[in-house]
């Protein structure tokens, strides 16, 4: 999935001569915690966020005073905006845009064209809903934790089993188990009546195990 088809389009944005008031109401107003910061022609050269205007304004009683909220005015988005922020092409995957977050330790990314023109922004939000999307875990139905050596024609074996019983796929994840020589294997069943095809699985020799469980044993100091 493209970040095209998952980024906020309609995005706010602010100009850097803008004060730092103006851009905190903003913020408010329309409930984000992002703005990017472009020029007349669309160009993004900046972007502010909540965290660097709590930076600037540390509490709302430093500025109660008429005097002192004259002072913050003058204070422009220019001067406390991260320049040249990490963006991300709309030609992206969202794949790219999870690994740029978590490197960058940022809660959304810009989007812009080759030629450096806003069109739109990708956040954490906007992850959650494509990979909710993209596994099918927004229909009901139920997750397996299948432990399985790690051979060739393993996960045949596992999706033959299922699909003999008439049962749909919305996802399948595989994951790396502590244990050398195996892996985790997350199918999500689009049925809640799932004891016939566990049954099967168990018969086959594959050991089912309980997701939250799983998860746990993986926490560190639990091996």
């Amino acid at each position: 999935m493209f970040v095209s088809e998952s980024m906020a389009k309609k995005v706010i944005t602010i100009d850097q001569e803008s004060n730092i008031l103006f851009a905190r109401e903003l913020m408010k107003q329309n409930q984000i915690r992002h703005l990017p910061v472009v020029e007349k022609n669309g160009r993004l050269i900046g972007i502010i966020t909540d965290r660097d205007l709590r930076s600037a304004l540390p509490s709302l009683l430093l500025y109660d005073s008429r005097e002192e909220k004259e002072k913050l005015s003058r204070i422009k988005v220019k001067d406390i905006m991260t320049k040249d922020p990490i963006t991300v092409l709309p030609t992206y995957t969202i794949q790219d845009v999870l690994l740029l977050i978590q490197k960058a330790r940022v809660g959304a990314l810009p989007v812009v064209n080759e030629n450096g023109i806003l069109k739109g922004i990708i956040g954490v939000r906007d992850m959650l809903r494509a990979f909710i999307n993209v596994l099918g875990i927004g229909e009901p139905g139920t997750l397996l934790c299948i432990l399985v050596e790690d051979r060739i024609g393993t996960m045949k074996r596992i999706v033959d089993a299922i699909t003999e019983e008439g049962i749909s796929f919305g996802s399948i994840l595989v994951a790396r188990y502590w244990d050398k020589g195996k892996r985790a294997v997350f199918p999500y069943l689009l049925t809640q009546d799932v004891s016939r095809v566990k049954k099967k699985l168990q018969q086959k020799g594959f050991t089912l195990l309980d997701p939250m469980e799983w998860y746990l044993d993986q926490l560190p100091g639990n091996e």
